[in-house]
């Protein structure tokens, strides 16, 4: 029964995508139908065979040993000089090994070898899913350098898009997972379905923004920029990885390359901001709902922040056939749009080992992603700080749409994982 459930709740997303599309008239369902296929395909891969199954376990081992490795600097650095054992916490366990992993792809950066990866990749999502070249290569270039560092490394393309286009890219950022922040969710939730959920995520970001906004794009138009030096607009918005930015013109693709030792302290000073960045969110976030909680226990002991979001969010829980785990899987979806994804994956972590597969399996790929009222922020900022203002103030007027998309794609991956999870 409750598959049959997962299965009319993905036909459900699906149609509520459909309903508030911008352009119905234009949505080409034969691109939509294909891209569903593959990544049900996907789906069934990565959770029902062997092989999938070890391949996603293999890539969460390897993100975990680069987590493991990264704790030879914590340790060298915090423990205490009595030497009694350094007392694992969120900060220390999840967030510090940040370190290590933002500078190891920036490094893979500046030699070429994403850039690489991230045009080929994207060329082989446009060709198989006839989507505009330049929005299968964002969305591939979002699961490496994270929403911000791929807006920035493409400031000079997007400068020159139209506004509805923009639209589209904007929509896609609210569902990125970057790959520095990988190794973190794996210390905290089941490593096999973060891993399963990146790919997912990047198909089904194309499917949403293609069914909520639908453009056409000319052969003129349909381009992707070159990898070359980042342009100095771009600075002042990402860290690390904007290093290396889009650029049009052969000469700015052939200015000299800043030096290594420098552009490698410039990766490792943008990592320990992103800490900072992620520490104050989830401090602040958590204290904020916790202050927030106070407040409505005294209109009513019952009422709290989780149990009103609960009540918003339980049609779609139950949609993903958890049964009676719907109102506490409502609840955690609720918390996480409001704050972050860090949030909640620190609640569950000691408990989910005892969750059933099917719940955890939703739970686990409903989290993996940015899509939170925060990120609306940072996209908007990024934007107005690299376009026109007619430009920027299209995407303002449309942040329901990009919270809309973020939801939409978290609940189409989640359904998608859940139908072979069980």
């Amino acid at each position: 029964m409750y598959l049959l459930v997962n299965a009319i709740g993905l036909l459900i997303f699906i149609s509520l995508a459909v309903l508030f599309s911008k352009n119905r008239a234009k949505i080409n369902w034969r691109s939509i139908a294909t891209m569903i296929v593959v990544n049900l395909a996907l789906a069934w891969f990565l959770t029902s065979f062997s092989i999938g199954r070890d391949i996603v376990d293999g890539a969460a081992s390897g993100f975990n040993e680069l987590i493991s490795v990264a704790s030879a600097g914590i340790d060298f650095a915090l423990k205490p000089l009595t030497g009694a054992k350094l007392q694992p916490t969120f900060f220390t366990s999840v967030l510090l090994p940040i370190l290590l992993v933002v500078p190891l792809f920036d490094i893979l950066t500046y030699f070429g070898v994403l850039p690489f990866v991230i045009k080929w990749l994207g060329k082989g999502l446009s060709k198989l899913f006839g989507q505009p070249k330049f929005e299968s290569f964002f969305s591939i270039e979002m699961m490496f350098l994270g929403n911000t560092e791929a807006l920035a490394v493409s400031a000079l393309q997007l400068k020159k898009m139209k506004a509805d286009r923009m639209l589209t890219l904007a929509m896609m950022s609210m569902s990125c997972v970057t790959a520095s922040v990988i190794g973190s969710y794996t210390l905290m939730m089941p490593g096999r379905y973060i891993l399963t959920a990146v790919p997912i995520n990047v198909i089904n970001a194309l499917i949403v923004t293609a069914i909520l906004n639908p453009v056409e794009v000319t052969p003129e138009e349909d381009t992707i920029a070159k990898i070359g030096p980042a342009p100095a607009a771009a600075e002042d918005i990402a860290s690390g990885s904007e290093k290396l930015a889009a650029s049009e013109t052969k000469e700015a693709a052939q200015t000299a390359r800043e030096p290594f030792f420098s552009f490698l302290g410039d990766s490792i000073l943008g990592a320990g901001k992103l800490i900072l960045i992620i520490a104050a969110n989830v401090i602040a976030f958590v204290a904020l709902a916790a202050m927030v909680d106070k407040l409505l226990g005294m209109v009513n002991p019952w009422l709290s922040l989780e149990h009103i979001l609960g009540i918003i969010m339980y049609p779609f829980a139950w949609l993903l056939g958890v049964g009676s785990h719907a109102f506490d899987l409502a609840q955690l979806m609720g918390t996480k749009l409001i704050t972050n994804e860090f949030v909640v994956m620190g609640s569950v972590t000691n408990k989910i080992s005892h969750f059933p597969d099917h719940y955890a399996a939703v739970l686990t790929v409903f989290l993996t992603s940015f899509a939170n009222f925060s990120t609306i922020g940072m996209i908007v900022g990024c934007f107005k700080g690299m376009v026109s203002d007619d430009k920027s103030k299209v995407i303002a007027k449309n942040v329901g749409y990009l919270l809309l998309s973020g939801i939409l794609v978290s609940l189409f991956s989640a359904a998608m994982v859940g139908l072979f999870v069980w």
